[in-house]
């Protein structure tokens, strides 16, 4: 079936253009690009600064304080307050997946721009806020994605937003001085599991009732087709996370590109967790499965793997105007500082050379794999363990073991899927894992259950 957002897109722009409400970026130039960025063949010192944490003893002893105590019929831990808890932790909860954060060309393009530049003009992208900086981080996105154009978001957070708002506007642009009605609307079909800044946008366009809404069982094609199937809107878009960030599994992709091809609907993805960790080139998840031209709007963050902060839109001339224009996270917001902008740009560079890094990420997944059997499919590792007692027991057990690991509760998640959350790194080493794979075995007993998820009890 064929797809008629462009239309119905550029009718939008049109309406928007005949009241003189589009709005554009115009860069402010600052200086040229940096004339080169270093890369390595391997890892080095300053990658381990990015999973090796130092917490002063008083605050690790108050923290665990605060945890609760294993009871006397937890027979797994071996656990003795009494201990004395060093402040040395490897880092096993954060998303710099690449280590990029402490790479020294994303320090050195940092601290250039502050010498030069300080944070930057300060604003909005609209005002003042944007600059060849942030020019240049969003053409480089835009060819990672492969995309005609990109739109810089304060956070990844606010990325989701703005889009969501944009694409409830759709529906009030192309009437004439009226709300939509249920068939105009918009309809919405988002993964039950997406993420929050995907749930809170489509919130705000359902407030403004722009959008319908239908949430499909995560991951299930067969469901959204049914409900696909019955919709009578002609205007229909479905978001889903390309890589779940609690429970580390893949969107069906190859399948959503199908049923793309037999409803016509915009197919949008958060590449958040799979950006330069997925791919030969760090393209993210459409990159492996060669549908790129297939994903209409790509999202992402540069919080995670690209090591900095930020969020992006990838897509069409056509759709970044009007997000610039109706995307309110994006129009109300500062822009990310020129300093950052600058170490993104490098953190891009050097990600997409320096390959050996999603080479290590991978080595590690196997390797965690091979000690326990689990059948992980990504860098997320998700330990379900049930209540939050019993989640903030295991985590407890995993910082006196010396690993930074955080138990997830609700609202996070839901009550009684409470969980350790794990994630691999380049700057991880093989002995890393078998140490961590060591005490968790000595907290949690593992099991498969359907769907890749890890589930564990004490």
């Amino acid at each position: 079936m064929e797809c008629c957002w462009d239309a119905w897109v550029e009718a939008a722009l049109s309406k928007l253009s005949s009241k003189n409400l589009t709005r554009s970026t115009r860069p402010i130039s600052l200086s040229p690009p940096p004339s080169s960025i270093g890369t390595f063949d391997g890892p080095h010192r300053w990658d381990r600064s990015t999973v090796e944490v130092q917490m002063e003893r008083t605050v690790l002893r108050s923290w665990l304080h605060h945890l609760p105590n294993p009871s006397t019929t937890t027979e797994n831990f071996n656990d003795d307050d009494d201990e004395v808890v060093d402040g040395k932790l490897i880092l096993f909860s954060g998303n710099d997946y690449l280590g990029l954060s402490a790479h020294p060309s994303v320090r050195t393009a940092a601290a250039k721009a502050v010498e030069e530049h300080g944070m930057g003009p300060r604003g909005s992208a609209l005002i003042c806020g944007y600059t060849d900086y942030h020019e240049r981080l969003e053409a480089m996105l835009a060819d990672l994605k492969k995309k005609e154009d990109c739109l810089l978001c304060p956070t990844g957070f606010s990325a989701n937003m703005a889009f969501m708002s944009a694409v409830g506007s759709v529906s009030s642009l192309l009437m004439i001085g009226r709300k939509p009605l249920q068939d105009e609307k918009v309809a919405v079909f988002s993964d039950a599991l997406n993420h929050a800044s995907i749930i809170d946008g489509i919130r705000l366009a359902e407030r403004q009732q722009e959008i319908e809404v239908f949430v499909y069982r995560h991951c299930d094609t067969v469901h959204l087709d049914a409900l696909l199937s019955r919709c009578k809107m002609e205007m229909k878009v479905v978001i889903t996370d390309s890589l779940f960030s609690m429970d580390g599994d893949f969107a069906p992709i190859t399948k959503l590109v199908q049923l793309r091809k037999k409803h016509g609907f915009l197919l949008a993805i958060d590449d958040a967790h799979a950006t330069l960790v997925c791919g030969e080139n760090g393209g993210g998840v459409p990159e492996i499965y060669e549908c790129e031209k297939d994903v209409d709007i790509c999202l992402g963050t540069l919080s995670k793997a690209v090591g900095c902060h930020g969020g992006f839109i990838a897509c069409s001339n056509k759709w970044r105007q009007l997000i610039q224009s109706r995307g309110r996270s994006f129009i109300f917001s500062t822009s990310i500082p020129v300093p950052i902008a600058a170490a993104a740009y490098a953190a891009l560079i050097v990600g997409r050379k320096e390959k050996w890094r999603r080479r290590e990420i991978w080595n590690r997944v196997r390797e965690f794999n091979s000690l326990t059997n689990l059948g992980i499919t990504s860098p997320i590792i998700s330990v379900v363990v049930g209540n939050e007692e019993m989640a903030l027991l295991a985590s407890r057990h995993m910082l006196k073991s010396g690993f930074h690991v955080t138990a997830i509760r609700p609202p996070t998640v839901a009550a009684n899927s409470c969980r350790l959350r794990i994630t691999l790194t380049a700057a991880h080493t093989t002995e890393d894992v078998r140490r961590l794979v060591g005490a968790l075995s000595l907290c949690v007993r593992f099991r498969h259950v359907e769907g890749g998820e890890i589930a564990s009890r004490l």
